[in-house]
């Protein structure tokens, strides 16, 4: 089976930096010892509030980075400004609410296809792999293949929510859901990624479904940086993606 390649989200790097309003810890400095630790890319979620990463974030990782970036942004005039001067790797069209403290669910892709084909075409024309982050379900992934998408990433926080509440025949049908829907992308010759709330117990599952070719994962490695360091953390994620695709 193919290698899944790891995607670490640096966003929650710099939610601690934000929060004493310091120049520390420094998202730069997490992104390079990400692709020390084997990383095959890096996330980065420019907000409308800058709640995380700034603009300044994203310039100097931009001019920093080997490493591919994965730039995720809600569809705004702004965000596609940006995106065009920067053209990262690749950009992630995601939901985005100020009173969330997180994305809660998947693009609502069906029910906006003209404006959203219309939103990203200058995106693929710059040469940016666009992704579309959506729930796993059907009429959405079927909307993605429609508006001309290259990319769409499952969103995986349902499984993983179920999961940790011990909700474990529900946990089952999401990921039922998350492997038929893997596959009627692919079939669709749509690339799949996953990703959101994904930790060591949650992610072999996820990993093992054969049509997915990347995860993004961010705020698990984050967290686990304070006990084992990143670089730790980002290997034993590694070891259980891979184990997983044996």
């Amino acid at each position: 089976m193919e290698k899944l390649r790891l995607g670490v989200n640096i966003d929650h790097v710099a939610t601690v930096r934000n929060a004493r309003g310091s120049a520390y810890p420094d998202p730069v400095r997490a992104a390079r010892l990400a692709e020390e630790a084997g990383a095959d890319g890096i996330t980065a979620h420019l907000r409308e509030d800058r709640r995380h990463i700034s603009d300044r974030d994203i310039d100097a990782l931009m001019e920093a980075l080997t490493l591919p970036l994965n730039f995720e942004m809600a569809a705004t005039p702004e965000m596609q400004a940006i995106a065009l001067r920067h053209r990262p790797h690749a950009v992630c069209i995601v939901p985005e609410r100020r009173e969330e403290r997180t994305t809660e669910g998947g693009l609502e892709v069906a029910r906006d296809q003209n404006r959203l084909t219309q939103f990203i075409a200058p995106l693929a024309d710059a040469g940016c792999r666009v992704s579309i982050f959506i729930a796993a379900d059907r009429p959405q992934i079927e909307a993605a293949h429609r508006i001309g998408a290259a990319v769409v990433e499952l969103h995986t926080g349902r499984y993983c929510d179920l999961h940790a509440e011990g909700r474990f025949d529900e946990r089952d049908e999401e990921l039922a859901r998350l492997v038929d829907m893997a596959r009627l992308a692919d079939s669709l010759g749509l690339e799949v990624h996953a990703g959101h709330g994904l930790t060591y117990d949650t992610v072999a599952p996820v990993a093992a479904i054969p049509e997915l070719r990347e995860l993004n994962i961010g705020h698990f490695l984050v967290g686990e940086a304070i006990f084992l360091g990143l670089g730790p953390a980002i290997h034993e994620m590694r070891r259980r993606m891979d184990a997983a695709r044996q």
